[in-house]
């Protein structure tokens, strides 16, 4: 039996030996040192020792007088060599040459000695072998041996035989690996390599593997101390007596015990070392693990180290748990994804301590520590768009998303484009009271200049939001707020039959609502979402008109395929209680562009005034369906659009005009970027026969 705790234990043989002494060789009866006493069952070394005297005897002899001259060697000699003549010494006993002065530097010979170096023909031969393998396929290894393969990630080439049979030794090693990792503990594997004259490879190398029988679990014991419920360890594990001892799942099932009880209140669990005891006649594993649960705990309060950003009372409202509740290690993941998504944060961690405070039902207390290391505050950033309706259209921002703590951000905001320009003003206050609540304050002046109207317009609200984002996007959103207009606006005015320019004062109540059951926020490709809109407003210009502003906007999302979704939207609005003429010109309904009909520009569509502008309405109804189609990191989405303005203040289904077209889309990590081109159908004298749209995200 093989006690181990490995997966894939390795069997090590070790041999000993020995020279064996030659034959008729014995020790010489002066040997002045004692024999050493030989281990039982060694055979004493019989080889000779040679003395000192015999060893001296043995060299060659000197002349007896060492001052003799050299004459008297033996002439001819080969060991013999005549000396030089010494060079003449001066007066001093110095020799001549090295007491003169030296020659001039400009007397030197610099011209560099060239040297030809010898040319390595061995570096050019190439030795190009085939690569077999046998015996693992069988068994499902055969593409993760070729992934690892030192063969074959040799190429099939290699500069000489030593390091083919390196590579084959190697991926002998390498099979028996991974026949062992799924439960195959006597597997062997051997490596032949033959020459194969007149192929195109000259060398071919075969691993062959041979699993032997398989090995399954035999008793499983997981050594714990009682956990609520009882059972959460063992239904974790998910193996069973007599399956395979297959790495990849025994690892799995460590992992996933790992996993759960962090989720289901033991934070400071441990899984220990595996042991697994081989039989080799059974040809079954006894497996053991021992795992330390820790404490079961409840969630107490926060504490932080580190350049604070946050104190521990803010940390606390992004929390989603309440004190007492059992700790999961989901809540934490979610609080620590909070504190990142600020953005404020170099570094931020959140881990488990204890407080050695007990709690009901045996359990004990833990409180979170936070570590913080502060992040810039200051964002730059910009955005440009263009489309043939509305020209181009650039954005730059400048953010500190920090200036009034905690997250109170000042947002200073320039807009230059074809036929709007502005700047704007923001207090933002992100988490405000609640997590993913926003409150905002904004100041805008903003001067448009479009097809309908021109106006220059200055704007005062403040909003209250609860809004989805990347982190967590919320089936259910909503905003509301107040808006104080005041514009200078031009209106054809069909009484008189002429365009004027006057002013609008306009107070309103935007609220919004919206549910989304989609699976993604910016790329959904299932589900579906209803947003609605209502504005109660009241117009100024001489008297005061109420009115309602109202919209609801549906969209749905239908995989086909994993490449292909069906995407719709419809869309209506309506605004009671004015007239027409009475509405200031930026407050009505407008049809036609990127965000609205394709296929037409900015504006384009709906009732016109004799001046040719148009005029706007009361109402509108649009459409949209498309097929997104997705390939990698691009897409193609060919679609239909359809729309109209109506003057009435309840949208028709009459005069209902179509565009067409086709777009292309490539995803990135913050969204897919679109370009759209697209035409009327049924095109009328003075509109765009084609449109061009460029923006990030989908069209809806």
């Amino acid at each position: 039996m093989l006690l181990c705790g490995a997966l894939a234990p390795v069997h090590a043989l070790a041999q000993t030996g020995g020279n064996p002494p030659r034959p008729g060789q014995g020790a010489p009866a002066d040997d002045p040192k004692p024999a050493e006493p030989q281990p039982d069952g060694a055979v004493p070394d019989e080889r000779p020792i040679i003395g000192d005297d015999e060893f001296e005897a043995s060299l060659p002899k000197l002349s007896d007088d060492i001052n003799a001259p050299l004459e008297q060697m033996a002439p001819g000699d080969p060991a013999v060599e005549p000396i030089a003549e010494a060079p003449p010494l001066d007066e001093a006993g110095e020799e001549a040459e090295t007491a003169a002065p030296l020659p001039p530097i400009a007397t030197f010979d610099t011209t560099p000695v060239v040297v030809d170096a010898p040319v390595n023909d061995a570096a050019a031969v190439e030795i190009r072998y085939a690569t077999q393998i046998t015996g693992l396929a069988e068994l499902g290894l055969d593409d993760r041996f070729r992934d690892l393969s030192a063969l074959l990630d040799g190429d099939g080439r290699a500069a000489n035989a030593a390091i083919i049979g390196a590579r084959a030794r190697e991926d002998e090693a390498l099979a028996v690996r991974l026949m062992k990792s799924l439960g195959y503990y006597d597997a062997s594997a051997v490596t032949t390599i033959v020459q194969t004259p007149g192929q195109e490879r000259g060398v071919t190398a075969t691993v062959a593997a041979v699993p032997g029988p398989l090995y399954r679990l035999g008793t499983i014991r997981l050594i714990a101390d009682p956990t609520v419920p009882p059972d959460l360890i063992s239904r974790s594990f998910a193996l069973n007596t007599g399956e395979p001892i297959d790495a990849v799942r025994v690892q799995a099932a460590e992992a996933n015990i790992s996993l759960q009880l962090p989720r289901n209140g033991y934070p400071f669990a441990e899984v220990g070392q595996r042991d697994i005891l081989l039989d080799d006649e059974t040809r079954t594993g006894d497996y053991t693990l021992p795992i330390t649960t820790g404490p079961r705990a409840r969630f107490g309060g926060i504490r932080t180290e580190g350049d604070a950003v946050f104190d521990a009372a803010h940390i606390d409202l992004l929390a989603r748990y309440d004190r007492g509740e059992i700790y999961t290690v989901a809540d934490v993941d979610d609080l620590r994804d909070a504190l990142i998504a600020t953005n404020l944060f170099s570094t931020v961690s959140v881990e488990p301590v204890r407080t050695g405070e007990a709690g009901p039902e045996g359990t004990e207390y833990i409180d979170l520590l936070v570590r913080q290391t502060r992040g810039p505050a200051r964002t730059l950033a910009g955005e440009a768009g263009y489309s043939t309706g509305q020209g181009l259209r650039a954005e730059v921002s400048w953010t500190h998303r920090n200036l009034f703590p905690p997250e109170g951000a000042l947002i200073l905001t320039g807009v230059a484009g074809t036929q709007e320009q502005g700047a704007s003003a923001t207090f933002r206050r992100a988490n405000a009271g609640r997590r993913d609540r926003t409150f905002q304050i904004i100041a805008s002046a903003l001067r448009s200049e479009v097809e309908a109207f021109t106006s220059l317009t200055g704007t005062l609200g403040a909003r209250i939001s609860y809004d989805s984002t990347p982190l967590w996007q919320k089936p259910l959103t909503y905003s509301y707020g107040i808006e104080f207009v005041g514009t200078r606006e031009d209106r054809f005015d069909f009484v008189q039959g002429v365009r004027e320019r006057g002013n609008y004062f306009i107070a309103a109540l935007p609220l919004y609502a919206g549910w989304d059951k989609s699976d993604d926020l910016l790329n959904p490709t299932r589900g579906f979402r209803i947003k609605t809109n209502l504005s109660p407003e009241t117009s100024v210009r001489g008297a005061a008109r109420p009115y309602i502003r109202a919209m609801v906007e549906g969209t749905a999302y239908y995989p086909v395929s994993d490449s292909i979704v069906i995407a719709g939207r419809a869309r209506f609005g309506t605004i009671q209680g004015i007239e027409r003429n009475d509405l200031a010109p930026s407050r009505r309904y407008y049809a036609g562009g990127g965000g609205s009909v394709r296929g037409f520009g900015y504006q384009e569509l709906g009732p016109r005034a004799p001046d040719g502008k148009p005029v706007g309405g009361r109402s509108f109804n649009e459409f949209a369906i498309e097929a997104r189609y997705r390939f990698g990191n691009f897409g193609i989405v060919p679609f239909i659009d359809a729309g109209q303005v109506y003057e009435s203040n309840i949208p028709q289904l009459t005069d209902i005009r179509f565009g067409a077209g086709i777009g292309g889309r490539l995803y990135t990590n913050f969204g897919p970027l679109r370009i759209d081109v697209a035409t009327p159908i049924a095109k009328k004298p003075g509109e765009s026969r084609i449109a061009l749209y460029i923006s990030i995200g989908q069209a809806f």
